[in-house]
């Protein structure tokens, strides 16, 4: 897989639902690979994907786990269902990231990330002490194949989310830095986030939003197009620039309408381009 530049601006795609050529034709050659909770990891289907990236000189920073059963309704179903907080699917889970790291390395991705769920404030929370040994045995598993293990930002405040990265104590452990998830989830200042946690910071999401209603309490906010949301993409960008970030600028955006989706993509990959220099 060839190396990706210092903010290369890539995409976060899906298996199943984007065709790796549609991703490609927006004038991109990297990316994030999201792996739903249905999406079959057989013996071929590394091989395929391997061949396809390759075919198509295309580099992967990130393998994306997501989970059969997690919904992101509003907070409390996403406390409900979300990662490996609810202990009903934690066993599974874990064992299907297990599936998407070795598939990740068979594929030759430097990282596997996925959202853990919501981290509880009490370092003594049964459900705190369980899922950091989980995250524990997920980073020790990862670097057995020189990966490190991403974490989703957003769903807590930064200083909650470094102070769980302290008790874990990995040092394959990573933050996939979401702006748009501090701002939709109402946990904090994005840039600031940004400064706290920027010493973890693997990889990025570029995404925008607006805060949750303060009239509907547990609502989160509303996606929007990039640079139509609240999060300020040039101050984002500028922020990575400072901390001396390394990594790719890739584009996320989630629209029931598949069109839409790739529309705002696109837009965003021009915006990026003309903020980037």
């Amino acid at each position: 897989m060839r190396s990706v530049q210092p903010m290369e601006i890539g995409v976060m795609f899906w298996a199943g639902r984007d065709r790796l050529s549609e991703i490609k034709s927006l004038g991109v050659a990297c990316g994030q690979l999201g792996i739903d909770g249905g999406v079959e990891l057989n013996g071929h289907a590394a091989q395929d994907w391997k061949t396809a990236l390759e075919d198509n000189h295309f580099a992967l920073a990130t393998v994306f786990a997501a989970y059969n059963g997690e919904s992101y309704a509003d907070i409390p179903t996403v406390k409900r269902t979300v990662g490996f907080i609810p202990p009903a699917t934690r066993p599974e889970r874990e064992a299907r990231t297990y599936e998407v790291l070795e598939f990740a390395a068979s594929i030759g991705a430097p990282s596997i990330a996925t959202h853990i769920g919501f981290v509880p404030d009490d370092p003594g929370n049964p459900d705190y002490i369980a899922v950091r040994d989980l995250v524990r045995r997920i980073c020790d598993r990862a670097q057995k194949h020189n990966q490190t293990f991403a974490l989703e930002t957003g769903q807590e405040p930064a200083h909650v989310l470094l102070r769980f990265f302290e008790d874990v104590n990995r040092p394959n452990l990573r933050i996939n830095f979401d702006p748009a998830n501090m701002i939709l989830y109402g946990t904090g200042d994005p840039i600031e986030a940004l400064r706290t946690l920027a010493r973890h910071v693997v990889s990025v999401h570029c995404k925008d939003g607006d805060w949750p209603p303060q009239d509907q309490p547990g609502a989160l906010g509303t996606e929007r197009p990039l640079g139509k949301g609240s999060v300020g993409i040039e101050r984002f960008i500028g922020a990575l620039k400072e901390i001396g970030y390394q990594g790719i600028l890739s584009v996320e955006r989630e629209a029931e309408n598949q069109e839409e989706r790739i529309r705002d993509i696109r837009s965003a990959i021009e915006l990026l381009k003309s903020i980037r220099g």
